[in-house]
Parts: structure tokens; sequence; C-alpha cells
């Protein structure tokens, strides 16, 4: 990296201010608090909702990561789906689930950067295109491999994670999400964040500047794929089933997008706030709007992006400086 980019005192110390972080800290203490909550009778049904809830801002924060570095990508749902696929296999084999979700987390990103490899040099909505076809690749290839290899269009039965205690599950979703984090701070609060933002600014002008535009690309593909292949264990361990329709589904590349730019692009809070709040309304409005709530829900949605173009962290914090995680 070019000695252009700020030095280690000048990066961490406008960045890491305790009110920044506050509300990370706070919404964290909530999520931690919430499956000791007296639910009653309704205890599962809510654990359900909150553990999906933390599923979906591993995936919307893990495409914020990718975004970053300036790749709108369509192939979230294939990693998701290839770590589903990944657990389930490696479970099959013999591993326990310690083992298995790891290592299909960087399986997952180690196809990413073959993926990767071929379509750097794309950009805008050619790579974006591109990574559409990687994942209707990926379904078609899982969906017609031989049932006793992938479970074929029947897709597979998932052994259920933590032997389906629901407050361990959440709890576990809740620290993987925790990791996820950690790994968005330390892309905002290193050399990596400037890079990003240099080669999302323009890949010719990062090259100017002394940036490997190939290798951070690459990496924020990578960072990206693996945490999205983490949500797809999380699905496949809550499911118990998994087959090549729904879990590749486009829905799965769309969601995170849509969520992130809702709560606030390139920043820590902004997806988590998204998927949050898109989540809960979700829940309300197919309990009010039985019949057509998704409609509601993609209109309220697209009002609220055409009309938040920072988004809710955007919102929250304007008129104020320094920038966001």
């Amino acid at each position: 990296m070019s000695a252009a980019l700020p030095g280690r005192a000048a990066r961490l110390r406008p960045d890491i201010t305790f009110p920044k972080l506050l509300p990370l800290l706070v919404f964290f203490v909530l999520a931690l608090a919430f499956p000791f909550l007296p639910f009653g009778d309704r205890r599962e049904y809510l654990l359900q909702i909150g553990y999906f809830t933390v599923v979906a801002g591993i995936l919307a924060l893990s495409w914020d990561l990718l975004a970053r570095s300036g790749q709108v990508s369509l192939a979230h749902a294939a990693f998701y789906g290839l770590g589903a696929y990944g657990y389930a296999l490696l479970l099959r084999a013999g591993l326990p689930w310690p083992a298995a979700l790891p290592l299909a987390a960087l399986a997952s990103g180690g196809v990413s950067l073959l993926l990767g490899a071929v379509t750097m040099r794309l950009n805008g909505m050619y790579f974006a295109i591109a990574t559409l076809a990687f994942t209707e690749v990926v379904r078609t290839v899982i969906q017609n491999l031989p049932e006793g290899v992938a479970g074929g269009a029947n897709g597979l039965l998932v052994p259920a994670l933590l032997g389906g205690n629901s407050r361990g599950q959440y709890l576990l979703a809740l620290a993987l999400l925790g990791v996820t984090v950690a790994v968005s701070l330390a892309v905002r609060l290193t050399r990596l964040h400037h890079a990003f933002s240099a080669i999302r600014q323009g890949e010719e002008t990062a090259r100017v500047l002394g940036v490997s535009v190939v290798k951070y690309k690459l990496l924020a593909f990578f960072l990206s794929s693996s945490l999205a292949a983490v949500g797809g264990v999380l699905y496949a361990g809550k499911t118990f089933f998994i087959n090549p329709l729904e879990t590749f589904s486009l829905a799965n590349s769309i969601a995170p997008l849509t969520t992130s730019i809702f709560g606030g692009l390139y920043t820590t809070l902004g997806p988590i706030l998204g998927a949050t709040l898109l989540r809960i309304a979700e829940e309300l409005l197919h309990g009010a709007v039985r019949n057509g709530y998704l409609i509601v829900y993609g209109l309220v949605l697209m009002l609220s992006i055409l009309w938040l173009p920072r988004g809710i962290v955007g919102l929250w914090r304007r008129g104020r400086s320094g920038g966001d995680l």
C-alpha cells in the first residue's frame, strides 16, 4: 500500500469513539438478554424470529463488506447455499458441527476466489449479471447431482444445531453475528477501509495511489462470501432441511442488498439495524395483512430507500461529522 494512505494513528484516532460504539453495544446487550425474557407460551416462536433476524443481520453485513469495495454482487444466494450444502455434506461425512461450520464457510470463500479471479475485470451491472449467472449455475449443478451425492432436486435432511435447543441456537447465531461485526470493524478501522473506499471511488485512481486493486477486491469477496456461508449454515441447522430451489433463491441475494441500503450502506450498525427493523415490520404486517402483506412490505421498503438514500443510520446521524461505524 502506498504511503499516501494515512498512518495507523491517524486512522484510528477519529474512528474509535465510545458514542459510535455505544449503539452496537446496546444492541448486543439487548440481544443477549432477549432469550432469557419470560415469553411464556410464545417463547419458541419469538426465539425463532430472533434467530432468523440475527441470520439476516449476518447476511446484510456480509453483503455490505463487499459493497464497500464497489462490487454489487447478486451471488450472495450462491455462497449462502454453498455454506448450507457444504455443512450438510460435511456432517454426513462424519465431522462434528464445530468443525463442519468453519470448513463450510472457508470452502465457500475459496469458491469466491475462483469466481473473483474470473470476474474481477467486470464492473457495475456486468459484474452483477455475472454473479447472478453464477448463482443459477451453482443451483442447476446442485439440483442435477445424483440424489446420493447432494439430494438432487429433493434436497437434504440436516441435523439440528445443538440438538434443537432454541436458546442455544440463538446464542450461537448471536456469537457469529459478533464475529461478523468484528470483521466489519476491523475493515473499518484499518488500511482496508481506505483501500476499499479508494477502489469504490475509482479503480484507476486507486492504482495511482498504490492500491493493489485485484488483491483487495478478492479479499473483500472472500470475507463477504465466507460470512454469507455462515448464514447458510445457520439456516440449514435450524430448518433441518435444504433444497436447491429455496436455498439458492434470488431472494437470498436481494434481501441482504435491500436490507443494507435501508439500514445504511458502508456502516456496521446500518445493516444490523435494517435487518432488525425490517424483520419486525415483516412479522407485524404478516399479522395485520394476511393476504398481501409482502406487497405492503415491499412498498414500505421501496419508499424508504427512495426517501432515505443514506438509510436509517444516515437519517439518525444527519448533520454529525466524522463518519460512521
